[in-house]
Protein backbone atom coordinates (compact mmCIF):
# COMPACT_ATOMS: atom_id res chain seq x y z
CA UNK A 1 0.00 0.00 0.00
CA UNK A 2 2.74 2.58 0.89
CA UNK A 3 4.40 1.78 -3.04
CA UNK A 4 0.80 2.86 -4.12
CA UNK A 5 0.51 6.09 -1.86
CA UNK A 6 4.28 7.16 -3.35
CA UNK A 7 3.08 6.17 -6.69
CA UNK A 8 -0.28 8.44 -6.59
CA UNK A 9 1.79 10.78 -4.61
CA UNK A 10 4.07 11.40 -7.53
CA UNK A 11 1.33 11.01 -10.16
CA UNK A 12 -0.50 13.72 -8.53
CA UNK A 13 2.93 16.46 -7.95
CA UNK A 14 3.74 15.30 -11.32
CA UNK A 15 0.56 16.42 -13.55
CA UNK A 16 0.47 19.80 -10.78
CA UNK A 17 3.80 20.73 -12.06
CA UNK A 18 3.74 20.30 -15.20
CA UNK A 19 0.09 21.95 -15.25
CA UNK A 20 1.19 25.19 -13.89
CA UNK A 21 4.77 24.62 -15.61
CA UNK A 22 2.66 25.36 -19.35
CA UNK A 23 0.66 28.09 -17.19
CA UNK A 24 3.66 30.26 -16.86
CA UNK A 25 5.43 28.89 -20.05
CA UNK A 26 1.98 31.12 -21.65
CA UNK A 27 2.44 34.19 -19.25
CA UNK A 28 6.30 34.15 -20.47
CA UNK A 29 5.34 34.09 -23.96
CA UNK A 30 2.72 36.13 -24.21
CA UNK A 31 4.17 38.65 -22.72
CA UNK A 32 7.58 38.89 -24.21
CA UNK A 33 5.88 38.84 -27.99
CA UNK A 34 3.46 41.71 -26.87
CA UNK A 35 6.58 43.72 -25.62
CA UNK A 36 7.88 43.54 -28.87
CA UNK A 37 4.97 43.94 -30.34
CA UNK A 38 3.10 46.83 -28.31
CA UNK A 39 5.27 47.82 -25.69
CA UNK A 40 5.24 47.37 -21.85
CA UNK A 41 2.14 49.41 -22.20
CA UNK A 42 0.25 46.01 -23.50
CA UNK A 43 1.55 43.16 -21.22
CA UNK A 44 -0.67 42.82 -18.39
CA UNK A 45 -3.70 42.40 -20.62
CA UNK A 46 -2.22 40.16 -22.73
CA UNK A 47 -1.28 38.37 -19.38
CA UNK A 48 -3.90 38.79 -17.27
CA UNK A 49 -5.75 35.43 -17.05
CA UNK A 50 -2.75 33.39 -17.57
CA UNK A 51 -0.73 35.16 -14.60
CA UNK A 52 -4.03 34.73 -12.42
CA UNK A 53 -4.05 30.96 -13.05
CA UNK A 54 -0.82 30.23 -12.54
CA UNK A 55 -0.28 32.35 -10.18
CA UNK A 56 -3.35 31.63 -7.38
CA UNK A 57 -2.84 27.57 -8.16
CA UNK A 58 0.28 28.05 -6.08
CA UNK A 59 -1.83 28.13 -3.48
CA UNK A 60 -1.65 24.59 -3.04
CA UNK A 61 2.20 24.57 -2.34
CA UNK A 62 1.37 25.75 1.00
CA UNK A 63 -1.70 22.97 1.30
CA UNK A 64 1.22 20.22 0.01
CA UNK A 65 3.24 21.88 2.75
CA UNK A 66 0.79 21.38 4.94
CA UNK A 67 -0.21 17.71 4.68
CA UNK A 68 3.66 16.57 3.82
CA UNK A 69 3.81 15.68 -0.20
CA UNK A 70 6.28 17.80 -0.19
CA UNK A 71 9.76 18.61 2.24
CA UNK A 72 9.59 22.88 1.62
CA UNK A 73 8.85 24.39 5.18
CA UNK A 74 5.77 26.51 4.92
CA UNK A 75 7.15 29.22 6.67
CA UNK A 76 9.44 29.52 3.92
CA UNK A 77 6.39 28.97 1.45
CA UNK A 78 4.03 31.12 3.17
CA UNK A 79 4.89 34.14 3.12
CA UNK A 80 6.46 34.38 -1.02
CA UNK A 81 3.19 32.69 -2.56
CA UNK A 82 0.83 35.26 -0.10
CA UNK A 83 3.02 38.38 -1.36
CA UNK A 84 2.37 37.16 -4.70
CA UNK A 85 -1.40 36.87 -4.50
CA UNK A 86 -1.61 40.23 -2.89
CA UNK A 87 0.43 41.59 -5.80
CA UNK A 88 -1.83 39.08 -8.23
CA UNK A 89 -5.24 40.07 -6.78
CA UNK A 90 -4.67 43.12 -4.35
CA UNK A 91 -2.24 45.22 -6.58
CA UNK A 92 -2.36 44.81 -10.15
CA UNK A 93 -6.69 43.15 -10.30
CA UNK A 94 -7.59 45.79 -7.74
CA UNK A 95 -5.99 48.66 -9.08
CA UNK A 96 -6.35 49.05 -13.40
CA UNK A 97 -4.05 52.04 -12.95
CA UNK A 98 -1.32 50.06 -12.47
CA UNK A 99 -1.28 47.64 -15.80
CA UNK A 100 0.47 50.02 -17.85
CA UNK A 101 3.34 50.51 -16.02
CA UNK A 102 7.09 49.33 -17.05
CA UNK A 103 7.48 47.64 -13.46
CA UNK A 104 4.37 45.34 -14.88
CA UNK A 105 7.00 43.87 -17.31
CA UNK A 106 9.78 43.62 -15.13
CA UNK A 107 7.93 41.59 -12.44
CA UNK A 108 5.86 39.08 -14.91
CA UNK A 109 9.03 38.83 -16.67
CA UNK A 110 11.08 37.85 -13.58
CA UNK A 111 8.35 35.69 -12.40
CA UNK A 112 7.73 33.73 -15.62
CA UNK A 113 11.31 32.75 -15.73
CA UNK A 114 11.58 31.63 -12.44
CA UNK A 115 8.44 29.55 -12.20
CA UNK A 116 9.09 27.95 -15.58
CA UNK A 117 12.57 26.89 -14.19
CA UNK A 118 11.66 25.88 -10.78
CA UNK A 119 7.87 24.02 -12.01
CA UNK A 120 9.87 22.15 -14.95
CA UNK A 121 12.64 20.90 -12.36
CA UNK A 122 9.84 19.62 -9.81
CA UNK A 123 7.54 18.20 -12.99
CA UNK A 124 11.24 16.28 -14.29
CA UNK A 125 12.05 15.28 -11.00
CA UNK A 126 8.37 13.89 -9.86
CA UNK A 127 8.04 11.79 -13.38
CA UNK A 128 11.17 10.73 -14.16
CA UNK A 129 12.82 10.49 -10.73
CA UNK A 130 15.92 12.88 -11.84
CA UNK A 131 16.82 16.76 -13.31
CA UNK A 132 19.11 17.46 -15.61
CA UNK A 133 22.56 18.65 -14.12
CA UNK A 134 22.02 22.59 -16.43
CA UNK A 135 18.20 22.33 -15.16
CA UNK A 136 19.59 22.22 -11.82
CA UNK A 137 21.92 24.76 -11.55
CA UNK A 138 19.07 26.74 -13.08
CA UNK A 139 16.71 25.83 -10.41
CA UNK A 140 19.36 27.06 -7.68
CA UNK A 141 21.34 30.22 -9.58
CA UNK A 142 19.04 32.43 -12.05
CA UNK A 143 17.59 32.91 -8.55
CA UNK A 144 20.80 36.13 -7.72
CA UNK A 145 19.42 38.13 -10.63
CA UNK A 146 15.38 37.27 -10.43
CA UNK A 147 14.90 37.83 -7.62
CA UNK A 148 15.91 41.28 -7.20
CA UNK A 149 14.50 42.08 -9.98
CA UNK A 150 11.25 40.37 -9.21
CA UNK A 151 11.42 41.90 -5.44
CA UNK A 152 11.92 45.75 -6.83
CA UNK A 153 8.98 45.53 -9.24
CA UNK A 154 6.98 44.38 -6.52
CA UNK A 155 7.59 46.87 -4.21
CA UNK A 156 7.69 49.56 -7.24
CA UNK A 157 3.86 48.60 -7.48
CA UNK A 158 3.03 48.87 -4.26
CA UNK A 159 4.04 51.99 -4.00
CA UNK A 160 2.42 52.93 -7.46
CA UNK A 161 -0.62 51.60 -6.16
CA UNK A 162 -0.83 53.60 -2.61
CA UNK A 163 -2.57 56.88 -4.15
CA UNK A 164 -5.53 54.77 -5.97
CA UNK A 165 -6.16 52.58 -2.63
CA UNK A 166 -5.86 56.42 -0.42
CA UNK A 167 -8.36 57.53 -2.93
CA UNK A 168 -11.07 54.38 -3.74
CA UNK A 169 -10.79 53.11 0.28
CA UNK A 170 -11.12 49.89 -1.79
CA UNK A 171 -11.23 47.09 0.50
CA UNK A 172 -10.91 49.50 3.60
CA UNK A 173 -13.49 49.43 6.41
CA UNK A 174 -14.39 52.49 8.27
CA UNK A 175 -16.54 52.48 11.48
CA UNK A 176 -18.91 52.26 12.69
CA UNK A 177 -20.01 49.27 11.68
CA UNK A 178 -21.81 46.10 12.89
CA UNK A 179 -18.33 44.35 13.46
CA UNK A 180 -17.02 47.11 15.74
CA UNK A 181 -13.26 46.85 13.77
CA UNK A 182 -12.17 49.41 11.54
CA UNK A 183 -9.24 48.35 8.53
CA UNK A 184 -7.41 50.63 6.22
CA UNK A 185 -5.97 49.02 3.25
CA UNK A 186 -3.82 51.94 2.11
CA UNK A 187 -1.80 51.82 5.39
CA UNK A 188 -1.55 47.64 5.36
CA UNK A 189 -0.21 48.18 1.88
CA UNK A 190 2.64 50.35 3.90
CA UNK A 191 3.00 48.15 6.35
CA UNK A 192 3.83 45.41 3.46
CA UNK A 193 6.61 47.58 2.27
CA UNK A 194 8.02 47.72 5.61
CA UNK A 195 7.89 43.72 5.70
CA UNK A 196 10.02 43.53 3.02
CA UNK A 197 13.08 45.49 4.06
CA UNK A 198 13.86 42.66 6.32
CA UNK A 199 12.36 39.80 4.70
CA UNK A 200 13.92 40.03 1.34
CA UNK A 201 17.41 39.82 2.59
CA UNK A 202 16.20 36.59 4.49
CA UNK A 203 14.65 35.03 1.86
CA UNK A 204 17.76 35.61 -0.46
CA UNK A 205 20.19 34.31 2.27
CA UNK A 206 17.88 31.06 2.48
CA UNK A 207 17.82 30.68 -1.30
CA UNK A 208 21.79 31.08 -1.22
CA UNK A 209 22.20 28.63 1.67
CA UNK A 210 19.71 26.07 -0.27
CA UNK A 211 21.99 26.78 -3.43
CA UNK A 212 24.72 25.86 -1.76
CA UNK A 213 23.27 22.64 -0.36
CA UNK A 214 21.86 21.50 -3.54
CA UNK A 215 25.09 22.24 -5.67
CA UNK A 216 27.76 20.78 -3.02
CA UNK A 217 25.16 17.75 -3.22
CA UNK A 218 24.79 17.12 -6.83
CA UNK A 219 29.00 17.65 -7.35
CA UNK A 220 29.24 14.58 -4.96
CA UNK A 221 26.64 12.48 -6.61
Amino acid sequence: MAGVGSAVRRLYLSVYNWAVFFGWAQVLYYAVATLLESGHEAVYDAVERPLQFAQTAAFMEILHGLVGLVRSPVSATLPQIGSRLFLTWGVLWSFPETHSHILVTSLVISWSITEVIRYSFFGMKEAFGFTPSWLLWLRYSTFMLLYPTGICSEVGLIYIALPYMKASEKYSLRMPNKWNFSFDYFYASILSIAIYMPGSPHMFTYMLAQRKKALSKAKTA
